[in-house]
């Protein structure tokens, strides 16, 4: 395998277990010990580092090498980890918070060196694998702290899951650190630094941004893409919790099955990149994205937790879900990073920075609303507004040829 590409997929593996421990483990888990969707919907609020990443990037981007920066993340990541296992959820819930909410703070400057590294890697005709890489990293190391960790939780007990992930990431600070890719790549950010902007005003650093072109059609479409099956993919396993399936069946099929089929549409998603463009991609995979939510709207009306062909629908409309959520993700990130890549050197992982950022902010902030949404309206309303989202998302891609983006 290429070693850029097994650098990049080992850091995104690392990358993805804060977001899997937080969006498949948590959930769940609070849910069981009785906290309503609203109060669940609001722990997204943990993931605040993610939405102000982009005040930081400039610093990383300006200071230091991206392999500094990296080590000294992930070197956080490893301590935070091991404060949590001293911690017990049910009686230093506060405490717990606020580590998780630390762990996102380092995760966010993770990403920021990551993308900032990838981003100068990967030539031109290695971004769509580059991608792929990415995104089935990052979901792999999700799978490993959500579901996987999930189904043994009651086994292992929480101590012994944060030792476990604090192991993973020293092992990855010592591959990360002999890394030959990473040791090049600082000597020739070393002879570049003299060279870089010395401003960290704000407005002149987002005037850049937007001046980069294609920005303003990717902002707007990071923001929506997401929207209808975030909701969904957040909600539909709560139904199922509230409607008779267990923890450890939802903990199987929505944190791990699922997510493997998510994982193979991010692999496919790549092979088909070197073959077709991204926009006819998209454009095929969003309205099959339509046809899923409508799937999972009506199981809401006829779901029995008792029958075997009911729980099997469910299960083939969560795996649905995921298996296209994975192919859009992919080819989104493709045209995130050739974006990134039109902007000056001396801002590139500032730019991307900039579009994860807005990309997690429109997930994060309708992920938020989600609970609120379901417990004011109720699960049918909530999924036929999820409809009209992705809907909307549809639109605008359709929109990108038209105006030539």
């Amino acid at each position: 395998m290429n070693p850029k590409l097994l650098l990049l997929g080992l850091l995104y593996f690392v990358q993805g277990m804060p977001y899997g421990l937080q969006s498949s483990l948590l959930p769940i888990y609070l849910r069981t010990a009785g906290l309503s969707f609203t109060k669940i919907s609001l722990t997204k609020a943990l993931y605040f580092p993610w939405i102000l990443k982009v005040l930081w990037a400039p610093f990383v981007d300006q200071f230091g090498s991206k392999k500094k920066w990296l080590l000294l993340s992930m070197s956080g990541l490893a301590l935070t980890c091991l404060i949590s296992a001293t911690l017990s959820p049910e009686t230093n819930f506060a405490p717990v918070a606020l580590i998780l909410l630390l762990m996102n703070f380092w995760a966010s400057v993770q990403d920021i060196a990551v993308d900032g590294i990838a981003v100068q890697l990967l030539r031109s005709e290695e971004v769509g694998y580059g991608n792929t890489v990415q995104v089935v990293g990052y979901k792999l190391g999700s799978v490993l702290a959500g579901g996987g960790l999930l189904a043994v939780m009651d086994v292992v007990g929480w101590s012994f899951l944060f030792v476990f992930l604090s192991a993973i990431y020293c092992t990855v600070i010592l591959y990360s650190w002999g890394s030959p890719e990473l040791n090049m790549l600082s000597k020739i950010c070393s002879n570049e630094q003299k060279t870089k902007i010395s401003s960290l005003n704000p407005w002149r650093i987002l005037q850049e941004l937007l001046s980069v072109p294609g920005t303003l059609w990717t902002l707007i479409f990071v923001l929506v893409y997401k929207l209808g099956e975030q909701g969904a993919t957040s909600m539909f396993p709560l139904f199922l919790l509230d409607n008779g399936m267990s923890a450890t069946e939802l903990g199987l099929w929505n944190g791990m099955v699922a997510m493997g089929f998510s994982i193979i549409g991010s692999s496919i998603g790549g092979i088909l990149l070197s073959i077709y463009g991204a926009f006819s991609l998209m454009k095929t995979f969003f309205v099959m994205r339509l046809g899923g939510l409508a799937f999972q709207t009506f199981l809401l009306f006829v779901f029995n937790s008792n029958s075997w062909l009911m729980k099997g629908a469910a299960i083939l409309s969560i795996s649905l879900q995921h298996f296209i959520g994975g192919l859009i993700t992919t080819l989104t990130f493709t045209v995130m990073m050739h974006c990134s890549q039109n902007a000056d050197e001396q801002i590139q992982a500032t730019h991307y920075s900039f579009l994860a950022t807005l990309e997690v902010m429109g997930k994060l902030t309708f992920s938020a609303l989600a609970g609120l949404i379901v417990d004011w309206i109720g699960f049918p309303a909530s999924f036929f507004l999820f409809i009209i989202l992705s809907t909307a998302a549809v639109v605008h891609v359709f929109k990108a040829q038209v105006t030539g983006r």
